[in-house]
């Protein structure tokens, strides 16, 4: 989902550079009180994972690129506070560099993968939580779940700003068609994936995974060990 320079006009990448720089900022505000010594470790081996996913690229149409987001699994983890600056610091690296990604363009890339990305699916998780049963297979399920909508959300939200402002050589029918299509498939993935890592992860530290424990950043591990285990 890269999008390369010049592929939106000047105000629309400013428009989502602004966009970018404020979700960024409040991120960095409202996660000092998730860091903390259990977390932050986590937090680079995710930063870490998502890397790794986003590098695995292939051509989707006129110049944009598939890959794993990991968003969702990135929110699910260690919060979406988190979680956005640490898609935001692979974006980053990767731009800087890998070249992946244009540097104007850095800002709609921030806005698409740090920003909706991981917000869409922390929300969709968060929202079936409060209907799934409280049990720790529940934890993984709606994980799955929010990776495979965030996906195309992203996908959806690229094309929207395509038609606001496309700068590229390209009708915006068949590019939201191509993105839609190809990111589908990519969420049947990312949510595969997802499921495997919250297990595993549930499995031997469940009191590391965020979205599993009660709301609230001063929720305990006592508190939180009480509710997967009803």
């Amino acid at each position: 989902m890269h999008v390369p320079d010049g592929f939106l006009d000047a105000p629309t990448s400013v428009a989502t550079g602004v966009v970018a720089v404020a979700g960024v900022a409040l991120a960095l505000r409202r996660s000092r009180g998730d860091l903390d010594d259990r977390v932050a470790p986590l937090a680079g081996l995710v930063a870490t994972f998502v890397f790794a996913a986003q590098m695995l690229n292939f051509p989707v149409a006129a110049g944009t690129s598939g890959h794993l987001l990991g968003g969702a699994l990135a929110a699910v983890l260690v919060g979406p506070w988190t979680a956005t600056l640490c898609v935001t610091v692979v974006l980053l690296v990767q731009a800087l560099v890998f070249a992946d990604g244009g540097l104007t363009a850095l800002g709609t890339n921030v806005t698409l993968m740090a920003l909706v990305g991981v917000w869409v699916g922390w929300l969709v998780f968060a929202g079936l939580r409060r209907v799934l049963p409280r049990r720790v297979g529940s934890v993984p399920v709606a994980a799955a779940l929010a990776a495979l909508l965030s996906v195309p959300a992203a996908a959806v939200v690229f094309a929207g700003l395509f038609m606001v402002g496309g700068a590229a050589p390209v009708e915006a029918g068949t590019l939201l068609g191509a993105m839609v299509s190809w990111h589908l498939l990519i969420g049947i993935g990312e949510a595969v994936i997802t499921f495997l890592v919250v297990s595993a992860v549930m499995s031997v530290r469940p009191d590391l995974v965020r979205g599993a424990q009660p709301p609230g950043p001063a929720a305990s591990v006592e508190g939180h060990r009480e509710v997967v285990a009803r």
